[in-house]
């Protein structure tokens, strides 16, 4: 606009009566193209809907009161909050298949699933469709896996800027190691913040003057394992805070609170990071043309409903995003998934959409002044899961389910119920039973669908205590087909009600929508009874090679 106005150099008002003409020719959820913004992407690993920002929308009493965030909560008065925003999959790479196409995860082929995933090259990532556009991008961690070839949307190892290495993603271990040879915990931590900073620096480094760029930040720390007792040495969580607070489906015991209180912990570290991020954005005077976005890739390892479960604990995750172009300080109702953010960076970037995409764009909902429910059509996601851990049922066998989340209702479709959800209850009826230290270390000796940590051995160990049994069961054991749950009466999702005949219209009404949804989509899962799931290479053993003819081995 402005070398238009003085090619044709006109005076001042006349110059300003053809910027407002223009200015008001361009629609309004177009971001600006005369500079491209930058874009920082924060996405932690394993990280749910937990963050201090959003215990004034949950209300007093719950988890998030003691969750400790103060940058991510700094971010979120000058940016978009999102109370509604959703995994497509609560497992880590089909999670991050869906997030990178900006399609369902159903819609990536061998995508799909978490061991034994591979990326399918025909499909467009919105990183490497950025890098074609002229952005320098690069990462530092986590961005795609497991799965073959590693971080293939975002090109492999080539934009891998990791030069400080990679302590940090084993933050607890790391900081207990170094107090041990005599830093001071603020000492230790600092240690590993000049990591962080060092990678960034290193990217930055490679990017040509005034060039846009994308960095994708993905630490692994909030992953398992962390070092026990870590949360209130490390940043004060103290356990004892969660008394009273806890959700129904985690027992309220000094075992859990502790085990969550160290969840938070690495939460608490992650976002020491981001703060370093900023200040490294503000450093170089690019943290007013910068895009943030901050999310995670799916609810807690190792705790009941958490990951792998299509229960909130499980598909909610934090989403926020701030920057040049949003209008901020809000907190806003739409439901989303993480797919939606691959055509709103594209957007963003002055980068066209592909037509493979079948996410939605963001922008209207970023550039509105309307807090609650901005964009009336947000008003339910769909979800789903097929294969985590490859040994979790014998046969190597999925659970596959499906499900849609509205704001009053959670309806998930188990196709095959007559499977356990979070896998084979190996050693638990033999003589043989695991011991406490292998449930708390080792993820395959039991259950392999959840990971290892003190809050699973707890409940296993008490199996059989009738006290515990309730909780035991309503993790680990068989589920009906359907499962509904009224979410105003039961916002915990405990109570089943798909069976109840005062709930058959709502049951039925979400049903239709859903199988719809997956009809119009062509997930493979409706076609010859889940043929492509449950086969190899999706499922079951691994073709048998051949032996050559003459062969003795």
């Amino acid at each position: 606009m402005i070398q238009l106005i003085r090619m044709i150099r006109m005076n001042s008002a006349t110059a300003c009566v053809v910027m407002l003409v223009l200015c008001a020719a361009c629609p309004a959820e177009e971001p600006s193209t005369a500079t491209r913004p930058n874009i920082l992407f924060a996405f932690a690993d394993d990280w749910g809907r937990c963050a201090g920002a959003y215990a004034k929308s949950d209300g007093p009493g719950g988890i998030n009161d003691v969750v400790r965030t103060p940058n991510f909560d700094r971010i979120a008065r000058n940016g978009v909050l999102f109370n509604n925003a959703f995994v497509n999959a609560p497992s880590c790479t089909p999670c991050r298949s869906s997030l990178l196409s900006g399609r369902y995860f159903w819609q990536t082929g061998r995508g799909a699933i978490l061991q034994g995933a591979v990326w399918d090259p025909k499909i467009p990532s919105w990183p490497l469709l950025l890098k074609d556009s002229g952005y320098h991008i690069g990462k530092t961690w986590k961005v795609w896996s497991p799965g073959t070839p590693r971080d293939a949307p975002f090109g492999g190892r080539t934009h891998a800027f990791e030069k400080s290495g990679g302590r940090f993603n084993r933050f607890s271990q790391t900081v207990t190691q170094l107090i041990a040879g005599n830093k001071t915990i603020e000492q230790a931590k600092e240690m590993l913040m000049a990591d962080v900073r060092g990678n960034f620096a290193s990217f930055i480094a490679k990017r040509n003057k005034n060039q846009p760029f994308c960095y994708w930040f993905g630490p692994t720390n909030v992953h398992r394992k962390w070092t026990k007792g870590s949360g209130k040495r490390l940043w004060n969580i103290d356990p004892d805070s969660l008394k009273g607070k806890m959700p129904p489906y985690l027992p309220d015991v000094p075992e859990v609170r502790e085990d969550l209180a160290d969840y938070f912990g690495e939460i608490a570290a992650f976002d020491a990071a981001l703060g370093v991020l900023v200040k490294e954005l503000e450093r170089l005077g690019e943290r007013e043309n910068t895009i943030i976005v901050i999310s995670g890739d799916h609810g807690p390892p190792g705790f009941p409903h958490g990951k792998c479960n299509l229960y909130d604990f499980g598909t909610r995750v934090p989403l926020l995003v701030a920057g040049p172009g949003i209008k901020g300080g809000r907190v806003v109702d739409d439901f989303t998934i993480l797919p939606d953010l691959g055509p709103t960076v594209l957007e963003a970037g002055d980068v066209e959409v592909p037509s493979g995409m079948t996410a939605r764009s963001l922008w209207r909902v970023l550039k509105s002044n309307r807090e609650g429910l901005v964009d009336p059509a947000r008003t339910q996601v769909f979800t789903g899961r097929e294969r985590h851990v490859r040994i979790a049922r014998a046969g190597n066998l999925p659970y596959p389910q499906r499900a849609i989340r509205t704001a009053d209702h959670l309806l998930v479709v188990n196709f095959r119920p007559d499977r356990f959800p979070l896998g084979d209850h190996y050693r638990l009826a033999g003589d043989n039973p695991p011991t406490l230290r292998q449930l708390e270390q080792s993820t395959f000796v039991t259950l392999p669908d959840e990971d290892a940590g003190p809050t699973k051995a707890w409940l296993v160990e008490r199996r059989d205590d009738e006290t515990w049994k309730p909780y035991f069961d309503h993790a680990y054991g068989k589920r009906s087909r359907h499962e509904l749950f009224d979410l105003k009466q039961d916002p915990h999702q405990m109570k089943n009600v798909a069976g109840d005949p005062a709930y058959a219209k709502i049951r039925d009404q979400l049903l239709e929508r859903l199988m719809a949804e997956l009809r119009r989509t062509n997930d493979p899962r409706l076609k010859d009874n889940g043929r492509f799931y449950e086969t190899p290479p999706m499922a079951g053993p691994s073709p048998s090679k051949k032996k050559p003819k003459g062969s003795s081995r």
